[in-house]
């Protein structure tokens, strides 16, 4: 591996354009410390890491190891929604049944008929609260219910789509609450005990345990170079405009909680927020995916194929309401489109906010993991990403074996 930009790591024969890709992030894009992970019919063909582990290096710097961990943002999305359909596929949630069937006092203020669908759709109408919560509010599980509850659907619900940057994970929390009832497992102990311990306790949370907080690198902005700029998304329309009007529901969406989440702050890390604090390793999202679609090394499986059939099929499509460009959504997950570009039609899972990725494309196979420290001003197709999708990509043209 190229010494220059600390990268290591394997690549499987015929995945040299993954690692090619890789360096040239670092090289070109701005790229401080990332690693990525693919997995090909359950099996692991790449396994790469480099740079530094925090974003604001040091005179000596601590380099990015295999077991570094770093904060997903809205990838994190992709596993809670996984959860959720895994609660559907054992008959304890109910994806057509009104949430209020298991919350009652959701139904205030004309949500008494939007379904359970609807949330994992992005279909509710309730991308915003009213009063913006604080961090503290935010990590609070009563505090976001009783937000929830008390707020009027922007739209009717089920008739229109628009993300719900962070009170997507507030209704998937209180539904798990509601599940699980008093003394129940809460989602983020969920995901523990029923996703990461059967892959093999993998480095992935939802809640950060204390004694993990050491292997976790500091996030932060980072600028990429100018040149870079050609390789952003040109959307119709300007998201920059609508995330400066602070009416637009953009700018109210992602406002929810104000002010913003410091993703380096230990206690927002250690709570549990489905829509946007989950922490992995690149491997450890690349593996979960994998389990969604096949076994494992030949041995775990997290769902059944109708279960597969039903995340992927289209929910939602076209103009976004708070992400303004067209988006399409499966139940929880982003499907490959403009907006989002993943690595085949079939494709689905979750970009997050400023980075990280993770996807699995069932036809070919490839299930994949990206996580970085440094964060971009992007939302759905960050360019280091992008790089490292067309890098399978083209191993997958070339004839790169599983």
């Amino acid at each position: 591996m190229d010494a220059h930009v600390n990268v290591n790591g394997t690549v499987a024969e015929g995945y040299e354009p993954v690692r090619d890709a890789f360096v040239r992030n670092f090289a070109e894009l701005g790229e401080r410390g990332a690693a990525v992970a693919v997995y090909r019919d359950g099996r692991k063909v790449v396994d790469l890491w480099g740079g530094t582990r925090d974003v604001d290096g040091t005179e000596r710097p601590e380099p990015w190891e295999r077991d570094t961990a770093h904060v997903m943002h809205s990838a994190t999305k992709g596993v809670a929604s996984a959860a959720a359909l895994m609660l559907a596929e054992r008959g304890e949630l109910d994806l057509d049944a009104p949430v209020a069937a298991y919350w009652p006092e959701f139904k205030a203020h004309g949500k008494e008929r939007l379904l359970v669908r609807h949330v994992l759709a992005h279909r509710g109408g309730v991308p915003v609260v009213d009063r913006p919560l604080t961090p503290a509010e935010a990590s609070d599980p009563d505090r976001t219910a009783a937000a929830i509850a008390a707020q009027a659907p922007l739209w009717e619900p089920g008739t229109d789509h628009g993300y719900h940057p962070h009170t997507y994970g507030w209704m998937l929390t209180e539904l798990f609450r509601r599940v699980e009832g008093t003394g129940g497992r809460g989602i983020g102990e969920w995901i523990d005990t029923e996703i990461s311990r059967p892959l093999g306790d993998v480095d992935l949370w939802v809640g950060l345990p204390p004694q993990q907080a050491h292997r976790v690198g500091r996030s932060g902005p980072v600028r990429p170079p100018e040149t870079a700029g050609g390789l952003r998304m040109r959307a119709k329309r300007s998201v920059a405009e609508a995330y400066a009007n602070p009416d637009s529901v953009t700018s109210r969406a992602f406002a929810a909680i104000t002010p913003p989440p410091d993703d380096n702050d230990p206690a927002y890390r250690a709570a549990a927020h489905p829509s946007s604090n989950g922490i992995a390793t690149a491997d450890a999202l690349a593996r979960f995916y994998a389990a969604l679609i096949g076994d494992v090394d030949g041995g775990v499986r997290l769902w059944t194929p109708a279960t597969l059939a039903a995340a992927r099929c289209e929910e939602s499509a076209g103009p976004d309401r708070t992400l303004v460009v067209s988006t399409r959504f499966g139940l929880g997950f982003m499907l490959h489109g403009p907006a989002s570009p993943l690595l085949f039609p079939g494709s689905f899972g979750h970009p997050g906010r400023g980075g990280p990725l993770g996807f699995a494309d069932p036809e070919s196979g490839i299930a994949f993991g990206y996580v970085t420290n440094g964060f971009r001003k992007t939302v759905t197709a960050d360019p280091r990403a992008q790089a490292l999708v067309r890098g399978v990509r083209a191993s997958l043209e070339t004839g790169a074996g599983g």
